[in-house]
């Protein structure tokens, strides 16, 4: 799949996601206002940021699509990690604000009993974000999007952090009002975990870390078949946001001519290339056999 499906596949999603989120969070806060609860409050502002976070995708997709040109000769994927450690920063933002609140209604005793719209506004939250979740997942990995990756699991946290919203709502109802602003401590601890676990595959994806282990099984099994290899030298592999670029040197029979190993190169590199379409490229090093 190219970059220009990828680009309209994933706005397309974020274009839907952006709709949905902006009446969610409305309805979520409107709820939380005259169903007085502090977590639903919370939970609707953690909607809200999602909306900031579709449309970093949006523009990461954009940027990621351009060709290589003269300053980038190896091209703009790695503006979609850069977006992805921008998405995972507002998440921790959020989860910060969250749980700022939460501990100052703990401390101050500003504790009250929530009325049952935020109760229902938090069941219709886990089942719109949770579908939302879904709904993106499989966009990403159609298009192999680490930032829309990072989105779709900015939703599922907004459908966790519901989960808890209804817990502490339905508490606080029962008779313990604490439970309501405790709600919002257990949902900045989640984020806060997402929004790391986002920014570090950010990182890898920049910083030139390694592909997984079975990739690379599979690279070397597939070059050591080829014809006229006798043994691996040395295999560099290294993420480029999400592609895959593949440095071999590959040790061959010294009595060949410099076509024959170079025709043993270029079957090495076109078997690489047509393994996995993340890997954009495979430069191939030929060594004498001694």
């Amino acid at each position: 799949m190219n970059s220009e499906e990828s680009f309209t596949i994933g706005n397309r999603i974020s274009k839907i996601t952006i709709i949905i989120n902006i009446a969610l969070s409305t309805i979520k806060v409107l709820a939380g206002i005259i169903g007085r609860s502090t977590a639903m409050i919370a939970d609707g502002v953690h909607s809200l940021s999602d909306v900031l976070s579709t449309i970093a995708v949006m523009l990461g997709l954009k940027l990621a699509k351009q060709p290589a040109d003269e300053d980038h000769p190896y091209g703009h994927e790695k503006m979609e990690p850069v977006m992805a450690k921008i998405l995972a920063s507002i998440l921790l933002i959020t989860a910060l604000l969250i749980g700022f609140n939460g501990i100052k209604n703990i401390i101050n005793g500003t504790n009250v009993i929530p009325e049952k719209i935020a109760m229902y506004a938090a069941i219709l939250s886990i089942i719109v974000k949770e579908w939302m979740y879904r709904y993106t997942v499989k966009g990403a990995k159609k298009i192999q999007s680490s930032s829309l990756m990072a989105d779709a699991w900015h939703h599922r946290s907004d459908a966790f952090s519901s989960i808890g919203t209804l817990i502490g709502i339905i508490g606080a109802i029962m008779g313990y009002p604490i439970l309501d602003p405790i709600a919002s401590l257990v949902i900045c601890i989640f984020i806060t975990k997402v929004a790391i676990n986002i920014y570090k595959q950010a990182i890898d994806q920049l910083v030139d870390h390694s592909a997984d282990t079975k990739t690379i099984e599979n690279i070397k099994s597939k070059i050591q078949k080829t014809n006229g290899v006798i043994k691996i030298d040395e295999l560099k592999t290294r993420l480029h946001a999400n592609k895959l670029y593949v440095d071999v040197e590959i040790c061959v029979d010294r009595c060949l001519s410099v076509c024959e190993a170079h025709e043993i190169a270029e079957r090495v590199h076109n078997t690489v290339e047509s393994i996995d379409n993340r890997i954009k490229h495979c430069m191939v090093h030929v060594n004498p056999n001694i």
